[in-house]
C-alpha cells in the first residue's frame, strides 16, 4: 500500500516527464512493480526500525528521483550536455533514464545494512534493471547495455566514497544530498528517545525546513536551504557538502543556506 506521501510525489514526477516518450514508461514501470516497492518499504523497516536512521525507503527514493529530474531539466536548459551528449553515445533521454532508474534504487542496499549499502544496492538492482529497460527498450541491446552501465555507477557511486566519472552520476550525488528536510527524521525521533551516537544527523536534519531547487544566478543550479536553528548546518557541511565537492556537477551549483529570517551564507 503506498501512502499518500509517495502518491503526492509520483503525481508530481509523472506531470514532469510526460513530455519524454520514453522516460515517462521507464517510470510508470518502476511505480508499477510491486517487488521494487516491497524493497524499498524493506529498506526503510531496516533503516528506521532496525538502525535508528531516517527515511531510505520509497518517499526518499522518489523524492530522490523529482529532484534529479529537476536538475537534469535545468542543465539541460543551459545548454549543459550530459556524458552520454557528450560521447555521442545516447541522446538526453537517454541520460534521464540512466539518473531515474539510479534515484529509484540507489539505497536497496539499506535492507541489508548501512555499511557498503551502495555496493549491496547495485546487486539488488541489477535484476530489476534489466527488467525495466527491456519494458521500454525490447530488443536494443546496445541502449541498454549504456543506460545499464551508467545507472550502475551512479548507484555505486552516491555515497561520494567511489570516484565517479559521468555528469549523470554527479547529479545522483547532489539529488541525494538534497533529501535533507525534517520529514525525513520524524519518525526516527519519535520512535528513538535515548541518546545515541550518531544523533546529530538526525536533529540536524530535523532543523532543515525547506530545501528549493531552481535556476541559479551565476549558475544552472542554485541550491536554497532553510533551517529553524543553526544546527541544521551540520547536515550542509557534513551531509550535502560533501557530496557536491565529489560531484561531476559541482561546477554548476551554487549553494545558500540560512536560518529563517537571517541573511543566508552562500557556501558555492
Amino acid at each position: 500500500m503506498k501512502s499518500a506521501k509517495e502518491k503526492l510525489v509520483e503525481t508530481k514526477i509523472l506531470e514532469r516527464v510526460s513530455k519524454y516518450p520514453q522516460c515517462k514508461p521507464l517510470i510508470e514501470f518502476l511505480f508499477n512493480d510491486e517487488e521494487l516497492h516491497e524493497m524499498q518499504d524493506y529498506s526503510n523497516v531496516v533503516s528506521i526500525k532496525r538502525l535508528g536512521f531516517n527515511d531510505h525507503g520509497p518517499v526518499h527514493m522518489r523524492q530522490v528521483t523529482s529532484n534529479a529530474i529537476k536538475m537534469m531539466e535545468m542543465l539541460h536548459q543551459a545548454g549543459i550536455k550530459t556524458s552520454l551528449e557528450k560521447e555521442e553515445t545516447g541522446t538526453f533521454e537517454d541520460s534521464l533514464c540512466a539518473v531515474v532508474l539510479a534515484a529509484m534504487t540507489h539505497d536497496l542496499g539499506m535492507m541489508i545494512g548501512r555499511e557498503d549499502h551502495e555496493d549491496l544496492s547495485v546487486v539488488f538492482a541489477l535484476q530489476l534493471l534489466d527488467r525495466a529497460l527491456t519494458s521500454i527498450l525490447k530488443n536494443d541491446i546496445r541502449k541498454k547495455v549504456i543506460i545499464k552501465s551508467l545507472a550502475t555507477e551512479a548507484i555505486a557511486g552516491h555515497m561520494a566514497h567511489r570516484k565517479i566519472h559521468s555528469l549523470e552520476a554527479g547529479i545522483i550525488l547532489i539529488a541525494d544530498g538534497c533529501d535533507m528536510t525534517k520529514g525525513r527524521a520524524r519518525i526516527p525521533l519519535a520512535m528513538h528517545n535515548a541518546p545515541r551516537a550518531g544523533d546529530i544527523h538526525i536533529y540536524s536534519a530535523n532543523a532543515i525546513t525547506r530545501v528549493g531547487i531552481n535556476m541559479g544566478e551565476n549558475k544552472p543550479i542554485r541550491i536554497d536551504v532553510e533551517m529553524s536553528s543553526e544546527v541544521g548546518f551540520f547536515q550542509i557541511e557534513e551531509v550535502l557538502l560533501p557530496k557536491v565537492n565529489s560531484s561531476t556537477a559541482k561546477e554548476y551549483i551554487e549553494i545558500y543556506a540560512g536560518v529563517t529570517g537571517q541573511e543566508s551564507k552562500r557556501y558555492l
